[in-house]
Formats: C-alpha cells, sequence, structure tokens
C-alpha cells in the first residue's frame, strides 16, 4: 500500500506551491497508466478530440518525457563536472605546453613527441 500512498502524495497538488511534487522534478503532470492506454471519456469531453487524434498526441507526450529526463540527466552531469573545473588563467612569463600537430611525413609513433615547452 505505500507505493499508492507515494503516488497520491506526488500527484496532489499542494496549496502553498500549486503545483504537485511530481511536476517539480520532472516539468510536466503525471500521465496515469491506465490513461495511456485507455482515453478516459473526460479527457476526450475536456479535449474534444477524437480518439485518433487524442492517441496521436499522447504519443508525441511520451516522446516528450524521455527527452525531457535526458536533458536534465546531461544537465546534472554537466553540473557535476563544472564542479570540479578549476579555471586557469595564463600571464604572460608563464611556463606552458605547446601541442605539436605533426604533418603526414613526420614520425607519427607512440614515443614521438607530443608536445613542446621548456624543459624542467
Amino acid at each position: 500500500m505505500l507505493s499508492y500512498a507515494l503516488h497520491a502524495y506526488r500527484t496532489i497538488v499542494r496549496i502553498s506551491i500549486n503545483a504537485t511534487p511530481y511536476s517539480l522534478v520532472y516539468g510536466m503532470e503525471a500521465v496515469m497508466p491506465l490513461e495511456v492506454e485507455i482515453p478516459s471519456p473526460r479527457i476526450l469531453k475536456d479535449a474534444e478530440l477524437d480518439e485518433l487524434e487524442w492517441a496521436r498526441l499522447r504519443f508525441e507526450q511520451l516522446n516528450l518525457i524521455d527527452e525531457k529526463r535526458l536533458a536534465k540527466a546531461y544537465n546534472n552531469i554537466a553540473k557535476a563536472y563544472n564542479k570540479k573545473v578549476k579555471p586557469r588563467v595564463f600571464k604572460e612569463g608563464d611556463l606552458v605546453l605547446k601541442n605539436i600537430s605533426l604533418a603526414s611525413g613526420e614520425d607519427q609513433s607512440k614515443w614521438a613527441p607530443n608536445y613542446d615547452g621548456p624543459l624542467w
């Protein structure tokens, strides 16, 4: 019974924030599994659509859910990466390594130098 209670808690509008917890997390309202398979008369009447048009729109909405979840996942990955990145500022006189781009005729073995710069 816990899963049913959690589902109800997550899909009921909170007056203080005027939204459901589900919509705050996923950016859209929850789609009930029954409404996906069998369009309810309430939904068809409110939307003023025939069943085929409603099914096409529902399919598009379900595809958008996956896209939004992927976008959110990529944003979370980018945030985690950006937290660890430290910006570096170079000033005149700093010692840096310069990447060597090798021409086709030059030595391209794994022992060939990749960088040119000061020796320590």
